[in-house]
């Protein structure tokens, strides 16, 4: 047995998704790697080809081989290069706008002293750091190209067109310009007109439609794709949306809990497409013992923008287990925002307020005792303000 760099190793087994999620599953909660991957003389897989992939696919940088047969091994994880992606740039230098988004990861992981409640420590993961969007769409954006880059074998894809509430949006974007490739966003009626005017200043064609919610407009946007041969992304199914947040956001808090020396009680996120807090929930729940993870969702009948409710179709959450589903009012969103602002001077989106909402929630109710509680913001406040007009006092 040996350690091979993952780029020499070529793994061939396409793997589903819910075979990637079994396998990652056995991975998560041993810590470490079991067996190798036989390879033949032209460094092939020819024994457990589906690990090897699932091993690239998760951001290993090295694979156990053997050759020809597998062999039962036991390798820690940060032996074959887990954390390896995880290296942010020491001196804050860039080589292209596109290095400083996943060269500046992790994102901030921040106590909030005065937005903590009766010693139940809040920590907030600040995506409003990510420089595009501001957002934790980023990721996504950034992740989903790169995959369709692999897939089509060019850097340039042409026309893209996408369902977006804004951030996904311009992250998409954001990457289309640095590539020279271009942006067709349809987006929901309840998107504000600051939306809409950041998408049209970051070069997207722009179709506002009448649908208040962006997931209704993903056949017709699906359409427009196969009658324009266009490329649709499709942040609402694509896995690679989930997968980001696996092989980089959640190995970021670990590391950045470790760093801080707490051992949280709760993660508490949002839920719009689901991807982040589902692959939060999958790694943390498969990698610890005891940890609880719960969703933001809008009240009935209220929307917040960059969150919805999960009965309008989500697919990742239903892979994984969440320990509660919180509703919340935009009120308590806005306000939420206000209060994080003015008592530890931190400017949070909407969906980050409605996050803050849920964690007061379970202080009120009691259903969390005192200790350390994550947080997951997802974006920066600024393109919020129209709504909050009404609430400042």
């Amino acid at each position: 047995m040996h350690l091979a760099r993952v780029s020499d190793i070529k793994c061939l087994d396409d793997v589903s998704f819910e075979k990637f999620l079994e396998i990652a599953r056995g991975i998560l909660s041993r810590g470490g790697v079991d067996r190798t991957i036989a390879i033949d003389d032209d460094r092939k897989a020819v024994e457990n080809g589906e690990l090897c992939t699932v091993l690239m696919r998760l951001g290993f940088s090295y694979i156990p081989v053997s050759r020809y047969t597998s062999e039962q091994i036991y390798i820690p994880l940060e032996t074959i290069g887990f954390f390896d992606e995880i290296k942010p740039s020491r001196f804050r230098v860039f080589r292209d706008t596109e290095e400083l988004l996943y060269r500046n990861w992790p994102t901030p992981l921040v106590r909030l002293a005065r937005s903590s409640i009766e010693g139940r420590n809040v920590w907030a993961k600040l995506e409003g750091f990510n420089p595009w969007s501001m957002s934790v769409k980023d990721r996504i954006g950034w992740y989903m190209y790169r995959k369709a880059v692999e897939r089509f074998g060019r850097v340039e894809l042409g026309l893209l067109v996408e369902s977006t509430s804004t951030n996904t949006g311009l992250a998409i974007a954001s990457m289309a310009n640095i590539h020279g490739s271009r942006l067709r966003a349809y987006i929901p009626s309840t998107v504000s007109i600051t939306g809409e005017l950041l998408l049209k200043i970051f070069g997207a064609e722009v179709v506002r439609s009448l649908k208040p919610l962006t997931v209704e407009l993903i056949d017709d946007v699906e359409a427009v794709a196969r009658a324009e041969g266009a490329v649709h992304l499709n942040q609402f199914f694509n896995d690679a949306n989930f997968e980001v947040h696996l092989r980089y956001t959640a190995k970021e808090l670990e590391l950045q809990i470790r760093e801080a020396g707490i051992v949280p009680k709760a993660i508490i996120g949002s839920l719009g497409t689901s991807g982040h807090i589902s692959a939060l929930a999958f790694y943390f729940k498969n990698r610890f013992k005891g940890i609880k993870v719960y969703g933001a969702v809008p009240e009935q009948g209220v929307a917040i923008q960059g969150i919805r409710r999960v009965e309008s179709g989500m697919k990742w959450v239903h892979s994984v287990e969440l320990d509660g589903i919180l509703e919340v009012s935009l009120k308590e969103a806005v306000e939420s925002v206000i209060n994080i602002v003015r008592k530890d001077g931190v400017f949070v989106g909407l969906s980050s307020g409605a996050v803050y909402a849920a964690y007061r929630r379970l202080v009120e109710e009691n259903v969390i005792d005192q200790g350390d509680y994550i947080t997951i913001f997802p974006d920066h406040g600024f393109k919020y303000v129209e709504h909050m007009l009404k609430y400042i006092r």
